[in-house]
């Protein structure tokens, strides 16, 4: 499965995804973390799949964020372009779990220990010293933020940490639970029909999610909820999660918290 991203004409972007895609090492990372997730820990995918996802809703989320005028943080920071602040999401959402192949308990630090010699590896060509390092920095601040419980210092990695949580449709929970067992985990990982990123009405960002029964709430509060809040992404988003035509539960006054 090719890796592919939405670039907009973003150049550097389109040289990233083909480095991506012809890293033997990198697509070989992402098997071996999905083979420790699924066959040896028991917990939903984490592999190229994820990958893809995540890597979508973070362009997707960063433009949003762009059009309603709110700017990176390498931008403000480094004066560099919004490009590459693209560039930051997109390879931070590649690196961001390949820790899980060495272990999935505190796999973001041993991701940031892989991640080091990748993003530089991958960025090469694309950036000159100092840029470069500035990118790296930026890359792996975003992957050790991305853990529910770091705190997110740059606009980009607030953006990763939420789109990592936005991958919990059908089965595909960020939340580990027994596989086989009947519980709130196991139910509420079915539950999330859909999740949809589309532009605010208050806010930049409106996230929508469809669920299919009322357990679906243990995932949005228990998953969604508590990356958001600790992430930079709090201001500029509203929550809808609805069931059926009947019921709406309104969680924005939640993340205002």
């Amino acid at each position: 499965m090719a890796f592919k991203v939405s670039t907009q004409g973003n150049r550097k972007l389109e040289r990233l995804l083909k480095g991506v895609n012809a890293d033997q090492e990198l697509l070989q990372l992402w098997e071996c973390a999905n083979i420790t997730a699924t066959e040896r820990a028991g917990i939903s995918d984490h592999g190229p799949v994820h990958i893809q996802i995540v890597a979508n809703a973070c362009v997707k989320l960063l433009r949003l964020l762009r059009d309603s005028g709110v700017t990176p943080s390498i931008v403000n920071d480094y004066g560099l372009a919004y490009e590459d602040a693209e560039i930051v999401v997109v390879l931070a959402a590649c690196l961001h779990d390949i820790g899980i192949a060495v272990h999935r308990d505190n796999h973001e630090s041993y991701s940031l220990n892989l991640a080091y010699p990748k993003s530089r590896q991958l960025l090469t060509g694309l950036y000159e010293e100092p840029a470069l390092t500035k990118v790296v920095a930026e890359v792996l601040h975003a992957v050790i933020a991305h853990r529910w419980d770091v705190t997110c210092l740059s606009l980009e990695a607030g953006v990763l940490k939420v789109a990592d949580a936005l991958d919990m449709t059908e089965g595909r929970s960020r939340i580990p639970f027994e596989s086989g067992e009947i519980n709130i985990h196991s139910v509420s990982a079915q539950a999330v029909e859909s999740v949809t990123i589309e532009r605010g009405e208050e806010r930049p960002i409106r996230l929508n999610i469809q669920l299919n029964n009322s357990a679906g709430i243990f995932q949005v509060d228990e998953l969604l909820r508590r990356k958001l809040t600790n992430s930079t992404l709090k201001p500029y988003v509203e929550v809808f999660a609805h069931m059926g035509e009947e019921e709406e539960r309104h969680l924005l006054e939640i993340y205002r918290l």
